[in-house]
């Protein structure tokens, strides 16, 4: 099994930036897929980004040109860079690994 544990959650003013990370630990010598999903109070749980272990990635429509995702594999570490954050970006960020185990998720709040 993979244990995930997400951190650098935090409030921000509007334009802003955060940076995510999340670290795998367990069975992790079968991870390909790394990414980023969100749930907003009273929404459902949206896709942000993913990144392959051999470096695909792929970004949702909202985010583009504004977060970007990266890994270190040695580290078995996946980060989110988010810049110029606004208000509906607020929501619970969560880890997912191979479209199957996810972590606890962190907080981002953006205040206008």
């Amino acid at each position: 099994q993979v244990q995930l544990v997400e951190s650098g959650g935090g409030l921000v003013q509007a334009g802003g930036s955060l940076r995510l990370s999340c670290a795998a630990s367990g069975s992790i010598f079968s991870i390909n897929v790394m990414g980023w999903y969100r749930q907003a109070p009273g929404k459902q749980r949206e896709f942000v980004a993913h990144i392959s272990r051999g470096g695909s990635i792929i970004y949702a429509d909202s985010v583009k040109g504004r977060f970007t995702i990266s890994r270190d594999n040695a580290k078995n570490t996946v980060y989110l860079q988010m810049n110029s954050l606004k208000p509906e970006d607020t929501a619970v960020y969560y880890c997912n690994v191979d479209f199957g185990t996810w972590g606890r998720g962190t907080q981002v709040s953006v205040s206008s």
